[in-house]
C-alpha cells in the first residue's frame, strides 16, 4: 500500500511541474493585456492634457482618440476568438498531463513491470546474489573487509576484478593472494597481466620479475613464455624475441589457441611463421581477422580473446559432442591456461562422449595423464 502513495505523491508532483508553466503563461497573459489597456487609459488623458494646452488641434486630437480607443477596445475584448482557441488549447494540454500521462505510466508498469515482486533490500541480495556478478562482487568484496586475511577468498576475486576491468583492485587482489597463500604460476601470470593492463601492455621490470618467478615454478608455462618473448620484443631484442617465440611455438600442441599469435609475431621479428597443423576452420581456432585484431590488442585484451575461443569450443562441444579432435584440443588448451577444474570438467564430458573401452577414450586418458589430470570417478 505504501508503495501506491508514494507513485500518487510522485505522480502528483510531476503534474504540478508539467502544469505550473500553463498555469503561469496563462495569467502572464492576463498581465500584459491589463497593462496595455493601463498605457492606453494614460495616452487618452494625456491627449486631453495637450488639447487643453494647445499643443494639437481638437480635429487631431479626435483622429488620435479614435485610434486610440479603437487599441483600448481591442485589447479590452481579448480577441475572443483566439483566447477561446487557447483556453481550449490549454484545457487539453491540462487534461493529458492529468490522465493519459498517469494512465499510460501505469499501464507501461503493470505490463512490462513486476508490481508483485516484493522489496528485497541489500541485504537480502547480499544473501541471494544469483548470477549478479555485482551483488557477488560485493558479496566477496563484504566478507574480505571482515576478513582480510582469507587468502582464498583475494585469489577468488583476482580474476573476477581483471574480466571486470578493475584493474588496480585486481593488481590489490593478487598481491594479497600472493601474500597470504604463496606465489604459484596461475597467481603470478594473473599480477604481470595486471600490471600489464596498467601500462599498456609494456612489460615492465616489475612484470619481468612477476614472470621470471612464475617460470621457475613451472619452466614450460606458455603464457608467462609469450609476455616474456614480448618483452624482448618491446625491448627490440627482435633477434631474441624471434628465438623465444619459435621455442614457445615448437612447445606448444598444433591445435593450441595461441599459436598464430606466435605465429604472427615470429614473423614480425623476422623469422618463417610457425607451420599450423590444425584445420583453421575447426571449432574454436582463430581466424586470420582475430590474429590481426590481437596484434592491436593490450595483454589483458589479448588473454580475454583466447579465454574467448576456448569457450567458444567448449559451447560447441556442448552442441555437437561428436567431435574427438574437438574434445583434445580443448582440455589441453585449459590445461594450459591453468584451469585444472574446467579442464578435468571437460576430459570428464569427453569421455562421456568417447568411453575409455574404444581407441579414443584410451587417447583422452592418456592425455589427462600427460597433463596431470586426475581421472578417478570419471567412466571407465
Amino acid at each position: 500500500m505504501l508503495f501506491w502513495i508514494l507513485v500518487a505523491v510522485l505522480t502528483a508532483v510531476v503534474a504540478a511541474v508539467l502544469l505550473y508553466p500553463l498555469l503561469r503563461g496563462a495569467k502572464a497573459a492576463e498581465d500584459n493585456r491589463a497593462g496595455e489597456a493601463a498605457v492606453y487609459r494614460d495616452q487618452l488623458r494625456e491627449l486631453d492634457r495637450d488639447l487643453d494646452s494647445g499643443l494639437i488641434t481638437a480635429e487631431e486630437a479626435d483622429y488620435a482618440r479614435a485610434e486610440i480607443g479603437r487599441r483600448l477596445i481591442a485589447v479590452s475584448a481579448g480577441e475572443p476568438g483566439q483566447a477561446a482557441k487557447a483556453a481550449r488549447h490549454h484545457r487539453f494540454t491540462e487534461a493529458f498531463v492529468l490522465l493519459v500521462l498517469p494512465v499510460l505510466g501505469l499501464c507501461l508498469y503493470l505490463t512490462t513491470g513486476r508490481p508483485d515482486l516484493p522489496s528485497q533490500p541489500l541485504e537480502a541480495r547480499l544473501e541471494n546474489p544469483g548470477n549478479d556478478v555485482a551483488v557477488l562482487i560485493a558479496k566477496a568484496e563484504r566478507h574480505l573487509a571482515q576478513n582480510p586475511d582469507d587468502g582464498k577468498g583475494w585469489d577468488v576475486l583476482a580474476p573476477i576484478y581483471f574480466r571486470t576491468m578493475r584493474v588496480e583492485d585486481a593488481q590489490a587482489a593478487y598481491r594479497n593472494a600472493i601474500r597470504l597463500l604463496g606465489p604459484s604460476p596461475v597467481r603470478l601470470d594473473g599480477l604481470a597481466e595486471t600490471l600489464m593492463a596498467v601500462s599498456d601492455g609494456v612489460v615492465t621490470q616489475e612484470v619481468r620479475q612477476a614472470l621470471e618467478q612464475s617460470l621457475t615454478l613451472e619452466p614450460n608455462n606458455p603464457r608467462a613464455r609469450f609476455y616474456m618473448a614480448l618483452s624482448m620484443e618491446q625491448a627490440g631484442q627482435r633477434d631474441e624475441a624471434r628465438q623465444a617465440f619459435e621455442a614457445l611455438a615448437k612447445q606448444s600442441p598444433p591445435d593450441a589457441p595461441w599459436l598464430p599469435l606466435v605465429s604472427e609475431h615470429i614473423a614480425a621479428n623476422g623469422g618463417a611463421p610457425a607451420k599450423l597443423d590444425a584445420d583453421p576452420a575447426a571449432p574454436g581456432n582463430p581466424t586470420q581477422d582475430d590474429v590481426a585484431a590481437a596484434e592491436n590488442m593490450n595483454a589483458g585484451d589479448r588473454q580475454q580473446m583466447i579465454r574467448g575461443m576456448v569457450e567458444s569450443l567448449d559451447a560447441k562441444l556442448s552442441q555437437d559432442p561428436n567431435n574427438f579432435e574437438g574434445w583434445m584440443r580443448l582440455v589441453r588448451s585449459y590445461a594450459v591456461l591453468n584451469d585444472k577444474d574446467r579442464a578435468a570438467e571437460a576430459l570428464k564430458r569427453g569421455l562421456a562422449a568417447f568411453p575409455p573401452p574404444g581407441e579414443q577414450g584410451r587417447q583422452l586418458q592418456a592425455l589427462a595423464r600427460e597433463l596431470g589430470i586426475g581421472t578417478e570417478g570419471m567412466t571407465e
